[in-house]
C-alpha cells in the first residue's frame, strides 16, 4: 500500500505542480476575475437579454396600437369597445353569457 501512495503522490513533491494547482485554484474560486464570478455575470447577461426581448416585441406591439388608433375608425372602435362609448341617439346592448360572469362566494 505504501508503494501506492508514494507513487501516486509523487508529482504532488514538486514545486511547479503544486504552484499550477494552487494558481488554477485562486483563478476558479479567488481571485477578482474568478471562474465563478464570470458564470453569475453570463447569467445576468442572459437574462438581460430576454429581457430586453420581450421589450422588444411589447414596442412591436405597442406600435402596431399607436398606428391602429392613428386613425379615426381606429380610435372610435377602441372607444366602442373597451369604454363602451357611444354616438347619439344609439342605444348599445352588451350581452353577457352565464360563463363569461364571475361568481362570486355569497351567491353559492
Amino acid at each position: 500500500m505504501a508503494k501506492f501512495n508514494k507513487k501516486y503522490l509523487k508529482p504532488f513533491k514538486n514545486f511547479f505542480v503544486l504552484t499550477t494547482i494552487g494558481f488554477a485554484i485562486w483563478m476558479i474560486f479567488f481571485d477578482t476575475h474568478s471562474w465563478l464570478l464570470h458564470r453569475d455575470l453570463n447569467k445576468d447577461i442572459e437574462a438581460l437579454e430576454n429581457e430586453k426581448e420581450y421589450y422588444r416585441n411589447e414596442m412591436k406591439k405597442d406600435k402596431k396600437a399607436i398606428e391602429a388608433l392613428s386613425t379615426e375608425e381606429g380610435v372610435e372602435k377602441v372607444a366602442r369597445e373597451t369604454y363602451y362609448m357611444k354616438k347619439p341617439n344609439e342605444e348599445i346592448y352588451i350581452i353577457e353569457y352565464e360563463d363569461s360572469i364571475p361568481k362570486n362566494k355569497e351567491d353559492e
